[in-house]
Formats: structure tokens, C-alpha cells, sequence
């Protein structure tokens, strides 16, 4: 039951979940869950000077930090695993009025970084319906005759965040001209031409791609045309 002189937990107060039934070497209560070895005998907490220490669990490394900075006596809980031969930490016994304050401390950092979420997320969502407007924008210089609601559509759909769609990428972020049409066909390949029934019916992407070519290419003149015609 001695923990080794090379024991990691070794400097500063100590507390041991024994694996047997230990008594109080002193007040003989028992069996113990935590006991403090003194002269190699085993001492239960009240007999320690601990038991007015509360058990906090490991698990909450901020918790666990706070509590043990704000006790002015803590321990560190131990337990002897067999399989690997060696102690491990189980927790820190720390006052309670300090562990009242730690967890204090905790919720007001919770509650910051929720403000600071919103106040990121309102932030993106701005961002976004920037981006967007741009991205439609651009989507009506290339392709006058695109509708304005389709063309919205179109810059929303491409650059939802952590999609991976093109308005995502660099380029798409860019708005390269590139994105932009890549963007334009995808969504004209969906919409306006009989793609996805070919692929639920069995046509290999590649073919069902090919086959709806000529249709994607009609759509993207006719919003092209639209353009050039209203400017003469």
C-alpha cells in the first residue's frame, strides 16, 4: 500500500482509494474508501485533518484548476490500477466554499463564451448575406438573363458554410468567374434538365452528364442572349 518515492503525486498532501478494506489505524472506523498513509498506517480523513475536503471527481480540467487555486488545502486522489502497475489520479479533495467559487468562475466563463458565439455567429450571418449578394451579383454580370430570384438561389445554395459547394472554395470566395459559372451550370443541370431522374434511374453519372449537355447549354445562352439583347 506505500506509494513509491518515485510516485508522480508524491509532493503535497496525498490521498489513497484502496483496493482492500482498510480501517482508521487510529479511530478504527472503517472499511474506508479514501485513506491518508501516515507512518505506513493507513488514517482516515477526519483523523488526516481532510475530512472537511469535498471529492471532486477528475474529468473538468478547468474545474479541477480553479478549485485547487482557490482551496487553501487540497489533496490529490489516487488509485492503484494493477493491470499497469502503477497509480493513477482519481481527483483532488478541496474545500467547498472553493469549489463553490470554482464552479462560479466556470459558469461565468460558459456564459462568455456563449455571448461570444452569438456574437461570432451574427457576425458570419452578416458575412454570409454579403457574400451572397455578391455572388448573385456576379451571377447576373455573366448571365444578364438569369432571373434575380434564381440567381439568389443559385449564390445561397453555392456557398452554405462547411458545404464544400464551390462558393466555399477560394476561388469561389474570389468570385472567379470560373466558380461562378461552375456554380451556374450545377444548379441549371438540377433544375432545368431531367439529370437526377437519370441518375436514380441507373445512368452513369458521367453519361447522364452528357446526355443533358445540350439542354444545360441552351439554358445558359438564352440567359446570355437576354443580356446582350436588352443592351442593343
Amino acid at each position: 500500500m506505500a506509494v513509491p518515492a518515485t510516485h508522480p503525486y508524491r509532493p503535497g498532501l496525498l490521498v489513497i482509494q484502496p483496493l482492500k478494506r482498510k480501517r482508521c489505524s487510529v479511530c478504527r472506523r472503517g472499511p474506508l474508501s479514501m485513506v491518508v498513509l501516515e507512518e505506513r498506517a493507513p488514517r482516515c480523513l477526519d483523523c488526516a485533518d481532510l475530512g472537511h475536503l469535498v471529492f471532486l471527481p477528475r474529468g473538468d480540467t478547468a474545474l479541477t484548476r480553479r478549485s485547487r487555486e482557490e482551496s487553501g488545502l487540497s489533496a490529490v486522489v489516487v488509485r492503484f490500477n494493477r493491470r499497469k502497475s502503477r497509480y493513477e489520479r482519481q481527483g483532488v479533495l478541496v474545500e467547498e466554499a472553493a469549489l463553490a467559487r470554482a464552479e462560479a468562475r466556470c459558469l461565468a466563463d460558459a456564459e462568455a463564451r456563449r455571448r461570444r458565439r452569438a456574437r461570432d455567429a451574427r457576425r458570419r450571418a452578416v458575412e454570409d448575406a454579403r457574400f451572397v449578394e455578391a455572388f448573385a451579383a456576379e451571377i447576373r454580370r455573366l448571365f444578364p438573363g438569369c432571373p434575380e430570384g434564381r440567381a439568389r438561389r443559385i449564390a445561397g445554395h453555392a456557398s452554405v458554410r462547411g458545404s464544400g459547394r464551390v462558393g466555399r472554395s477560394a476561388a469561389g470566395r474570389a468570385l472567379s468567374e470560373g466558380a461562378v459559372i461552375s456554380a451556374v451550370v450545377a444548379s441549371v443541370r438540377h433544375v432545368d434538365t431531367p439529370y437526377d431522374v437519370l441518375l436514380m434511374n441507373g445512368v452513369p453519372r458521367h453519361e447522364a452528364r452528357r446526355r443533358i449537355m445540350p439542354a444545360v447549354e441552351t439554358v445558359l445562352r438564352g440567359w446570355r442572349e437576354a443580356g446582350a439583347e436588352a443592351a442593343g
